[in-house]
């Protein structure tokens, strides 16, 4: 007589698992090789360096002192000096450079004259991090050029520097960057990239393990050796990935939090629940999808466009606040908002778990919400029909 029963299928699904090329990949190569690449990828924190083409039209001292200023900060680095803008446009159009300065002709002399001569300058926002970096040295040389002839000029009128300085800055800003003072991009996008990535997976892998079943004429059989009960079945496939994908995010953890010794205020524990409620959900959301679907290739489809959304929606990039409203109600039906959410209060500002409360139960209740699914999943595991 054949085994029956939670672990039965337990065993089974475990040795699927490890017989199968696509769950090995799937499962644990792909995410050991995404924390490989993406680690090392941001090592430095801040990308630095990015090369930029400079038009000096005016070349001049004040010019090329300006140059020189530029080059000295970390992000930039000019690789190119010309007089013609054509061929710095050129450059940029073949990604030899995501910047271009162009300094007019006359520069100096206008600018000490008084006739306000113009610096313009080109980013390559199509790359947004370089551009934005970009952009906010050549803004901050803008401001410094303009503060430096400023200076120039009440100088020669007889001023003094201090009575200049407050002229020119009026007001002192100082800055102090909460839960991520080094401004690490490493920080805020491994720390939602990897858990996203981990979500997607989970949300595949939760359909495939059932909807295979079907595809493979298995459904029926399933249920029989769950003795007719769906929760057993649910139960019996979906532990073993709970555990392989929680044993991952623990090794995630080790690595941002330990080994790369990002923030993580609040202790260990609060983080490892988080990451726990988010394979639980992915896994309620999954079989939801599957329930209401019906249908194992265009749940598998809807499930990688839902993981792929939730990057944007999340709120790590883009703030949640500045979406529609619409939009903003639509992120909540996402596991990763509220793992974010969890990662920003606990990891990051340290704050009581209490805090957090509603987060925690939030991801709990997609697999609760699954449960109103089961039906419709024992019926599509019962009537055995793979529609392809």
């Amino acid at each position: 007589m054949a085994e029956t029963g939670i672990w039965a299928i337990v065993k089974r699904e475990w040795f699927r698992i490890s017989t199968s090329k696509i769950c090995i990949w799937g499962i644990i190569v792909v995410p050991l090789l995404i924390l490989i690449v993406l680690i090392p990828m941001m090592n430095e924190g801040l990308p630095t360096k990015i090369p930029i083409a400079v038009v000096d039209m005016d070349n001049t001292t004040t010019s090329r002192q300006l140059i020189r200023q530029l080059d000295a900060f970390p992000k930039t680095d000019i690789k190119f000096k010309s007089l013609s803008f054509q061929e710095a446009r050129q450059r940029m159009e073949r990604a030899e450079v995501y910047a271009v300065l162009t300094i007019p002709r006359e520069f100096s002399k206008k600018a000490i004259s008084g006739n306000r001569p113009k610096l313009v300058f080109y980013t390559n926002n199509a790359f947004l991090i370089s551009g934005s970096l970009l952009f906010q040295d050549l803004k901050t040389i803008s401001v410094l050029a303009s503060a430096s002839v400023g200076l120039q000029m009440a100088e020669a009128q007889g001023y003094s520097e201090g009575q200049i300085m407050p002229v020119l800055q009026p007001i002192a800003v100082e800055a102090h960057p909460l839960g991520n003072p080094w401004l690490n991009y490493s920080v805020y996008l491994n720390n939602t990239i990897l858990p996203g990535i981990l979500q997607l997976l989970i949300l595949m892998f939760t359909i495939s393990a059932l909807g295979s079943e079907v595809k493979a004429g298995t459904g029926r059989k399933l249920m029989q050796m769950g003795d007719g009960s769906i929760i057993k079945v649910v139960a019996g496939k979906l532990l073993p990935y709970t555990v392989i994908f929680f044993v991952i995010a623990l090794l995630f953890m080790s690595v941002l939090y330990y080994y790369n010794g990002f923030p993580l205020h609040s202790g260990f524990l609060p983080m490892g629940i988080n990451y726990l409620f988010l394979i639980i959900s992915a896994q309620g959301l999954g079989l939801i999808l599957l329930g209401i679907f019906k249908n194992y290739r265009l749940a598998l489809s809807i499930a990688s466009l839902w993981g792929m959304v939730a990057f944007s929606i999340s709120g790590f990039s883009f703030p949640v606040l500045g979406m529609d409203s619409w939009l903003q109600a639509l992120s909540y039906l996402f596991p990763l908002r509220h793992f974010f959410l969890i990662y920003v209060d606990q990891a990051l500002n340290g704050i009581p778990v209490g805090y957090s409360a509603f987060h925690y139960a939030a991801l709990l209740g997609f697999m609760a919400v699954a449960f109103l699914f089961y039906p419709r999943v024992k019926k599509f595991l019962t009537d055995n029909v793979y529609e392809g």
